[in-house]
């Protein structure tokens, strides 16, 4: 049956070959605010997949695609809804890649993208939330939600021989659901959350809140932040008072920005990004030098991913209308079917012209699983000279 649909979903994108017409996508992600410095190699890759099959001649019967950006920031509800307005109904887009942060995606997804039927792929909002929300199977996410990523980062601090613990978390649905998997999952291992507090992104001063933690007590931190905004000022207060000097970093701490300011001060500081030893990663970076962008970057990989998804399941469809398209992300993302990593795309696209099926493995390993998300491995860093260095995946 898989095989009827696909060759009748062929037959139709062939018929359709001669009245092919451009259209347009969206990347939405938070070029401004507490994420910033990840978006630019994030949209590098979103870009790089989205040139790529437009350029391929083969995608929808030699159809070209126009990229249309907006800011979504990360903590503006209402500035992330107007953009995805615009996207829709003042450019015509036919999918959105993001947003980036999960506050903006839920707002954007609720508010805009549901109404309108408009698909959505995110490369990295990561909120445990997001897996409940109604999303009329419009809702997709090339990374794992944090519900795994607390439970990685728990077993990772209880195999290092951590028992006790303190946590901050920046007061968003990203910090607060990441933080409590994490406690959930530290505290069935045994393990000791001395406190579980919350802090405020844009504060010139943390004293305080380094202060209660540090009454807490715990063998180190874990700073569930932003790096470009409230969790670099916890570790800089934690330093500059000499409260903690060891530290862990989920996803959003992990970066170039972090290495940048704290260098060695932070030496034995460990974390984890959503990352992949499979050979899709080792084939993303000469993408990514070919296009001017950092393809190791956090989320990038994930990007690039969440926009092959999204082309190859028009490509599937036959189709760029969203309510055609929704329902063929499994097919291409998982197995059965040719295997397409970074730089295939075309062959994917044409394999998927002729009838048959792919499994687009991408930069990431991208497998997804109810409901549309991605299952995931972590990369875990250490930070060795003041660099953040890969010691090993989970």
């Amino acid at each position: 049956m898989k095989n009827l649909l696909i060759a009748t979903a062929a037959s139709a994108l062939l018929a359709g070959t001669a009245q092919a017409e451009d259209i347009k996508v969206g990347i939405l992600l938070g070029f401004t605010g507490p994420a910033e410095s990840y978006a630019p190699p994030m949209a590098g890759g979103a870009r790089a997949a989205l040139k790529e099959a437009s350029e391929s001649g083969a995608f929808l019967g030699g159809t070209k695609i126009e990229i249309v950006e907006a800011d979504s920031t990360c903590t503006d509800a209402a500035v992330a809804t107007a953009s995805a307005e615009r996207l829709i109904t003042s450019e015509g887009v036919s999918g959105i890649i993001g947003a980036l942060c999960s506050g903006a995606t839920t707002a954007v997804l609720q508010n805009v993208a549901l109404p309108n039927g408009m698909v959505m792929v995110s490369p990295s909002a990561t909120s445990p939330a997001l897996t409940a929300l109604e999303d009329n199977g419009l809702f997709f996410r090339a990374t794992p939600s944090d519900s795994r990523q607390g439970a990685v980062m728990a077993q990772l601090l209880k195999d290092k021989g951590y028992s006790s613990v303190a946590v901050t978390y920046t007061n968003n649905d990203y910090g607060k659901g990441l933080s409590d998997a994490f406690a959930t999952n530290f505290t069935s291992l045994g393990g000791d959350v001395t406190i579980n507090a919350a802090h405020e992104d844009g504060k010139a001063d943390y004293s305080a809140e380094v202060g209660a933690l540090a009454s807490a007590g715990g063998e180190l931190l874990v700073v569930v932040g932003y790096a470009d905004q409230g969790g670099k000022g916890i570790i800089q207060a934690s330093l500059d008072t000499g409260a903690f000097d060891t530290f862990h970093l989920p996803d959003a701490m992990v970066g170039i920005t972090t290495e940048e300011t704290f260098g060695s001060d932070l030496d034995g500081t460990m974390g984890q990004v959503p990352g992949t030893d499979a050979p899709g990663g080792e084939q993303y970076v000469p993408i990514g030098e070919a296009n001017g962008f950092d393809a190791t970057a956090p989320f990038s990989p994930e990007s690039y991913d969440a926009a092959a998804m999204l082309v190859l399941a028009m490509q599937a469809a036959g189709s760029s209308d969203p309510a055609d398209y929704k329902g063929k992300f499994y097919e291409v993302a998982n197995a059965p079917g040719v295997e397409i990593y970074p730089g295939e795309l075309k062959k994917g696209l044409e394999i998927l012209a002729s009838g048959g099926e792919v499994n687009l493995v991408g930069a990431s390993a991208i497998e997804l699983i109810e409901p549309g998300e991605a299952a995931g491995s972590y990369r875990v860093i250490e930070t060795i000279d003041g660099k953040q260095v890969t010691v090993e995946y989970r």
